[in-house]
């Protein structure tokens, strides 16, 4: 009987890339995506932007429950589909389509499957966001945007689109802040000190927001930013 070398036996890696999950272990995994799935849509898509400049914008109006919070998700939602669908195809295409033709196994679609997100999120994160958790796990800066590793790349993209969303924020409010202290300023002037200031600002800024077709520019804003 021919003895076996150690060197012949295959390494734990080797099984790895040969093996797939077993079907228990797939279902596990599946549910566990599942769950964190909310997680993940706030953590590496355009969700976080475009929630918070849709609030800015209902918050700017002072209209507290029109649209109604289920509109203003459902709208986010859908700009979200909107703009990753261009990264959504690339994940079809370079790491869904070859796992089910059978060229990849579990392990390999998922770090594949990965890369177009993770440069999505990256072309939308700024350096010094990047830097600030580098800074605080001590670790040496990447060479090139592969090298960046996920624990790293989704904290930092979420700071830097609440930064984003907080610029545009300041933007969106700023017209309907100067309504609001114009109004303001004519019921002092008038003596009417009675007289809630929204009651008459908010007819005033509905109108205007409708002439200068507000929806249209605010979700042409929020599309045009990831272009």
């Amino acid at each position: 009987m021919t003895p076996v070398s150690a060197s012949s036996l295959p390494t734990s890696g080797q099984i790895m890339e040969t093996a797939g999950l077993a079907p228990s272990l797939k279902i596990l995994l599946a549910l566990t995506l599942l769950a964190l799935l909310p997680a993940i849509l706030l953590a590496c898509s355009s969700f976080v932007r475009t929630v918070v400049v849709l609030s800015f914008v209902r918050q700017g109006i002072g209209s507290q429950q029109s649209p109604p919070s289920q509109v203003v998700l459902g709208l986010a939602l859908f700009l979200t589909a909107f703009t990753m669908a261009p990264v959504a195809e690339e994940v079809k295409r370079v790491a869904v389509e070859p796992y089910l033709a059978g060229q990849m196994n579990d392990f390999q679609a998922l770090e594949v499957g990965a890369l177009p997100v993770k440069r999505f999120m990256l072309r939308q994160t700024r350096e010094a966001d990047l830097k600030l958790f580098y800074d605080a796990t001590d670790t040496a800066l990447p060479q090139t945007p592969e090298d960046v590793p996920m624990r790293l790349a989704m904290p930092a993209f979420v700071v830097s689109e609440l930064t984003t969303s907080f610029h545009m924020g300041v933007i969106i409010l700023l017209p309907f802040l100067v309504v609001d202290l114009a109004v303001a300023s004519l019921l002092m002037s008038m003596g009417m000190m009675m007289v809630p200031p929204t009651s008459i600002s908010l007819p005033i800024k509905l109108l205007l927001f409708v002439l200068v077709d507000g929806w249209n520019l605010v979700a042409g804003s929020i599309l045009r930013s990831y272009s």
